[in-house]
């Protein structure tokens, strides 16, 4: 039987080239053949779903620039986690649209933060009508992985985000199935929400190497399971017929070892594939700084080392998708 290659699902675009979320960064993408690509969703203040990697834009817009934004710098306790900087749930959309996007990693990536400052933040709509016209433009299917950040944080706050999801999927066309849709969430609360709303979408889980899901400790406290039990077999088994598949960190199926030499692929995706779940893996990127030890260079952190070896054993593990930063290396090294 012949596998199939993985997705090939542009991270944010190709922030390896461009500034994340922005409009460049998702164009190159889908030029260089991703079969997907990853908007991050959070919230504005009047419920516009907005693509950031997080709701603190600090490090990823021109807002500190701004003075008649200013005051509205502060400190909040993100899922768990304390944060100051400004957040978009403190903007409403049309503040957002004046922002202008930056590089997450400039000194990384140098040639990505010389286009900082070029382009407006763009909202979830922007990027589900840019896949729709490039799919129609190259006469290929381009999907969507949608993935929904802070969920239950947004709620607190009085934002319902699966029926704004829901609603802007459907208005913009992509809630019938009629296109590759895929929607991903660190909360399977927010997940579950969308599937029983009867979105027709693949609901796929999000699973860190270490820590628990902020929904469940909100609700449970620390009786709530770890992700690393969720992964385990006893874990899966609780996932069937509740999720599509799962999406975890590299690490957990490189399996490193204390020196950062690879033991893998561990059983998680075959444990996975046992139980009828899907499994992509994030987040494939050529510089060293991101490589296991085993794979760097000696030539600097922004330097490419032996990705393909690294990513050798990803492939070799049966994936069936993987998020990357650079798309091109990516279709070139995993796509048959």
């Amino acid at each position: 039987m012949t596998r199939r290659s993985p997705l090939v699902i542009g991270h944010r675009g190709a922030p390896g080239y461009r500034p994340e979320h922005s409009r460049s960064s998702y164009d190159l993408a889908v030029a260089m053949g991703a079969d997907a690509v990853e908007p991050d969703v959070v919230v504005s203040r009047d419920g516009v779903l907005v693509v950031r990697h997080e709701n603190e834009i600090g490090s990823t817009t021109d807002v500190a620039e701004h003075p008649e934004f200013a005051d509205r710098r502060t400190t909040k306790t993100i899922d768990g986690a304390e944060l100051t900087g400004w957040f978009t749930e403190d903007f409403t959309w049309d503040e957002l649209a004046t922002l202008r996007c930056r590089e997450r990693l400039p000194k990384l990536r140098p040639s990505s933060a010389s286009f900082d400052d070029t382009q407006p933040v763009l909202r979830l709509r922007d990027v589900l009508d840019l896949v729709r016209d490039a799919s129609l433009e190259q006469g290929r299917e381009i999907g969507v992985v949608v993935e929904i950040k802070h969920a239950t944080f947004f709620d607190v706050l009085g934002f319902d985000v699966a029926r704004l999801v829901a609603a802007e999927l459907a208005d913009a066309g992509w809630a019938r199935g009629e296109l590759p849709l895929v929607v991903e969430s660190f909360e399977s609360t927010v997940l579950r929400s969308l599937r029983e709303a009867g979105l027709r979408a693949s609901f796929i889980y999000l699973l860190e190497a270490a820590g628990r899901p902020y929904d469940l400790v909100a609700a449970s406290g620390r009786s709530a399971p770890t992700y690393a039990a969720t992964a385990a077999p006893a874990g899966l088994d609780r996932l069937v017929g509740t999720v599509d598949g799962i999406s975890v960190d590299k690490r957990m199926i490189l399996a490193p070892d204390r020196r950062g030499r690879t033991a893998g692929p561990s059983r998680l995706v075959a444990d996975a594939h046992e139980r009828g779940l899907r499994v992509f893996t994030w987040t494939c990127r050529p510089e060293n700084a991101f490589l296991l030890p085993r794979f760097r260079t000696r030539d600097g952190a922004g330097a490419f080392g032996d990705y393909a070896g690294e990513w050798a054993v990803l492939r070799a593990s049966g994936v069936d998708g993987v998020f990357v930063d650079h798309a091109d290396l990516g279709v070139q090294f995993f796509r048959d």
